[in-house]
Formats: C-alpha cells, sequence, structure tokens
C-alpha cells in the first residue's frame, strides 16, 4: 500500500514537472504586426493629465506604442477623415454623429462624461455667479466682459457657440472686442483667460488639473446642457485600408474594459477630492440623454 502512495506521488510529481517545463518553454505572446497607432484626440484628456496615466497602461499591457496628437475635437475628426489617425477619442457628439453616418467611422463606444462649466475672476465683473448658462451668457454679452473662446472647432468651442446660438447673439460674427478668439486650446486659453481676467467654457477636468496657475472660479456649472461625453471611434478601412485597425480595435477595448472604466473613475479624486471623469461604458448615449 505505502509503495503504491509513493508510485503515485511520484508519477503525480513527474506530470507536474512536464507541465511547468512546457509552460517555461511556451512561445511569447507574438507582438502587433504594426505596433504603433495614431489617437487623434482632444486637448482636454492631454490637458487634464488623464492620457498620461492610460496610455503608459495601454502600451504596457499590449505592446502597441501610441503617437498621440491632441487637438480639438474638429480638427481630431478631420484626421480621421483624411486618413491620418487610426483611432479618434473625441467629445463632439453631433460632430461625430455626422462623421459616422458619412462613413468614415467603424465603430463608436461610449467611454466616459464629465462637464462643461464657465470660470472666470471672482470679481465676476458681469454678475454671472450662479446663473443658467444662456443668461450667464447674455450677462457677459450685456456688460462687454471679455469672453476668451477658443475657437479651434473643438468640441468645447462647439458647446460654447451653441449657448451663444441659444442666448440669440452671435459674437464669432460679428467679432466684438469683448470677444477675444485665442485659437489655442484649452489649457493654454485657461492661461489666456486669467490673464486678462476674463471668462471662458472649459471642461472641469482641465480647469481642476490647472486651477492652482490660474486667477479664475467656477462660476456657472452643473445644468444638463454642459454635459461633456466622450467617445472612441475606429476609422472605416473601407475609407482608408491603411489604417491600423487592429490597434485601433485594441485600444476601443481597453478604454472600455471594466479595469480601465475604473481608474478613469477614481482619476483625480486623491487630487481634487471628486471625480473628473465619469465612465460610462456600461451605458448607452441615450441613458446621457444623447
Amino acid at each position: 500500500m505505502k509503495l503504491t502512495v509513493r508510485n503515485t506521488l511520484l508519477t503525480l510529481l513527474l506530470v507536474l514537472s512536464i507541465a511547468l517545463t512546457a509552460c517555461g518553454s511556451a512561445a511569447p505572446t507574438a507582438a502587433p504586426a504594426n505596433p504603433e497607432i495614431i489617437l487623434a484626440t482632444t486637448t482636454s484628456t492631454q490637458d487634464s493629465g488623464l492620457l498620461d496615466v492610460l496610455i503608459p497602461m495601454f502600451e504596457e499591457q499590449t505592446d502597441y506604442t501610441v503617437k498621440t496628437v491632441a487637438v480639438g475635437s474638429g480638427e481630431a475628426i478631420k484626421m480621421g477623415q483624411e486618413g491620418n489617425a487610426d483611432v479618434l477619442l473625441v467629445h463632439s457628439p453631433a460632430a461625430e454623429v455626422i462623421f459616422m453616418t458619412d462613413g468614415w467611422g467603424k465603430e463608436r463606444s461610449l467611454i466616459m462624461h464629465n462637464d462643461f462649466v464657465v470660470v472666470g475672476p471672482a470679481a465676476d465683473p458681469a454678475k454671472i455667479k450662479g446663473m443658467k448658462p444662456v443668461d450667464a451668457f447674455k450677462a457677459i454679452e450685456a456688460a462687454g466682459a471679455t469672453f476668451a473662446a477658443r475657437a479651434d472647432k473643438s468640441g468645447t468651442s462647439t458647446k460654447e457657440l451653441g449657448l451663444w446660438k441659444k442666448a440669440e447673439i452671435d459674437p464669432a460674427t460679428t467679432k466684438p472686442a469683448w470677444y477675444l478668439e485665442t485659437g489655442q486650446g484649452m489649457g493654454a486659453t485657461l492661461t489666456i483667460t486669467s490673464e486678462k481676467g476674463a471668462y471662458t467654457l472649459t471642461d472641469r477636468a482641465t480647469f481642476l488639473a490647472n486651477k492652482d496657475k490660474l486667477q479664475l472660479e467656477i462660476l456657472v456649472e452643473k445644468d444638463n446642457s454642459l454635459l461633456n461625453v466622450y467617445h472612441a471611434i475606429t476609422i472605416n478601412t473601407a475609407k482608408w485600408p491603411k489604417v491600423n485597425y487592429d490597434g485601433a480595435v485594441a485600444f476601443a477595448k481597453f478604454m472600455t474594459d471594466p479595469a480601465t472604466q475604473e481608474v478613469i473613475g477614481k482619476f483625480g479624486v486623491d487630487k481634487f477630492g471628486q471625480q473628473l471623469f465619469i465612465p460610462d461604458a456600461d451605458k448607452t448615449d441615450a441613458d446621457l440623454g444623447l
């Protein structure tokens, strides 16, 4: 009986040894055939610091290398139309729908949202604090207070122009002296706004990430019209066969993965005491009122 048990144990040890040896000699996971992807994204994802966390994670997990081009959503979408990007991460829903309808995008995935806020100097010369966004824009125009506009076809610029339209004011066309077009990204525009003692519309994440360097305060916030939603979009290979579609899909899957979504949800909480982005991969556009 003892000999039988001993032989059984020896057999199990031999099998285990063979299995471990096989695992140790297994070929490593094949590297991507095309290891570089071009990500066209908004300045807000870059200026907020979120990509500084997510891109290294993605590269480590997948062996892809990401070339990030941070521009306004309008310019990022144009890059997709011209085949100069493999994947987009943008926040201009109306323009994105047109992009998809026209066949430039293949898949569009809901990633996250935050919100826009109107910021300005503590003195608040136009007295907009606590107003509804449209009323605040009317008050800024009535006071002739300086407003810094990105004017770069970004998602933020599109949102801003939409609010002016609702206020029945068109400063982008009439070019009043108080309307300052920066042509810059969000971080640079916030710096100009602070230097000029002006007002501007910004996403909350970029403002909080740069707040310590600015003489600005949040004056208008938490209105349904200020929702700021981000999607990842892969480029349609029928339009541009040479785009790195596999890499784009890998990036989109990474952004919607529960572990990544958890990181997005926690980003900024330790420093600012609040979420800078709300993860949304388990929701639909309809859930967000889009």
